[in-house]
């Protein structure tokens, strides 16, 4: 019988590595892969697919005996991530360059490089299940809910989850980190990385300037009403919610509502002026490949680590969709990701609008 090919992208982290390991223990033929995304003068400590990362990724691939490559994509990931992240926050929208990673890059570039390479199947060490009943493959959400990361992958396919492996899905962290240990892995107790992997200390606006080739004009902070109450920075360094860094002083607390682009104006409110009960998305993923020909009741979440919360979507056509949520929430924010979920299984999601 012929063994499965599968190609393990590996990061240089614990994950992808005890990924590779129990792909590799179960008898599939691997072959372990790190990309190499974020140009070098943007690459940093913290960040992910650093020059060390790929150099862990190599030492477990060595140990367990499966043959590495690294695949040098920073100009697609320029293209794909670096440059929509830019334009959405010019736009005044928050953009998510994790899920627009997983979606051009692990789940579209590479699986066409592992294709190529005659490995049609694809692993990760994300924490997702993928299950398959009666020819329909589900994407669900993994055992840990604390390391759950199906928020990140509603993009996929059916076509792609068919050819998808996500070992990780029923195991906890510690138990990851365990089996590595007792592997002698490297990077049994290497830290996750936190920070986003083109952008050094955070500073969002740093990297846009520098890419763009200069700095965006300053305008006013204003409340509902007109008044002006200070000035801001340029319009990419808020985001719906903020609070911090405004560097203005008034009565109360005040928060960012809206990005005004076509003015130049920030629009601040109060706490409790943040909260609505209803947005539209738009690009979605249905992931059964069927657009639902009813409003369907359902949890949607609209952030990583916020809980999904229950609500009514309605497709509006155009891979477009309406959310009334049953309770308002607070700081609905264009350009983030809203995932829609029945129980553990993920329906699908889209970006904010």
């Amino acid at each position: 019988m012929n063994k499965r090919k599968v190609l393990v992208a590996m990061s240089g982290g614990v994950d992808s590595s005890v990924a590779a390991y129990l792909l590799t223990r179960d008898g599939c033929d691997c072959v372990g892969c790190t990309m190499k995304l974020c140009p070098d003068d943007l690459s940093h400590e913290g960040g992910c697919c650093t020059a060390d990362d790929a150099a862990d990724a190599r030492s477990v691939a060595r140990r367990i005996g499966i043959p590495f490559h690294v695949f040098n994509m920073t100009e697609r990931f320029k293209e794909n991530v670096i440059d929509r992240f830019i334009d959405c926050y010019r736009a005044g929208r928050t953009p998510n360059p994790c899920v627009d990673c997983n979606r051009t890059m692990k789940f579209d570039e590479l699986r066409r490089r592992g294709e190529e390479l005659g490995y049609d199947v694809l692993a990760t060490g994300h924490y997702a299940k993928i299950e398959e009943i009666d020819g329909r493959f589900y994407l669900k959400k993994a055992a840990d809910p604390q390391k759950d990361q199906s928020y990140v992958l509603y993009h996929l396919t059916q076509a792609q989850l068919a050819k998808t492996l996500f070992p990780l899905g029923g195991l906890t962290k510690d138990e990851a980190r365990r089996i590595a240990a007792e592997n002698g892995f490297l990077n049994a107790d290497k830290p996750d990385s936190q920070d986003i992997c083109f952008v050094p200390d955070g500073d969002y606006a740093a990297v846009i300037a520098r890419y763009v080739g200069k700095s965006e004009p300053e305008g006013d902070f204003i409340l509902p009403d007109g008044t002006v109450v200070g000035r801001h920075k340029g319009i990419s360094r808020y985001t719906v919610g903020q609070r911090r860094g405004l560097g203005i002083a008034y009565s109360e607390p005040l928060y960012v509502k809206r990005i005004l682009v076509s003015e130049n104006k920030v629009l601040l409110a109060r706490d409790a002026d943040l909260y609505e009960d209803a947005c539209n998305v738009r690009e979605i993923n249905w992931i059964a490949g069927e657009t639902p020909a009813e409003p369907i009741r359902c949890a949607v979440k609209i952030r990583y680590r916020q809980p999904e919360q229950p609500a009514t979507v309605t497709p509006l056509g155009a891979g477009r969709a309406a959310i009334v949520f049953d309770r308002p929430q607070r700081a609905i924010t264009p350009g983030q990701s809203a995932v829609f979920y029945d129980g553990d299984v993920v329906l699908g999601g889209g970006e904010i609008e």
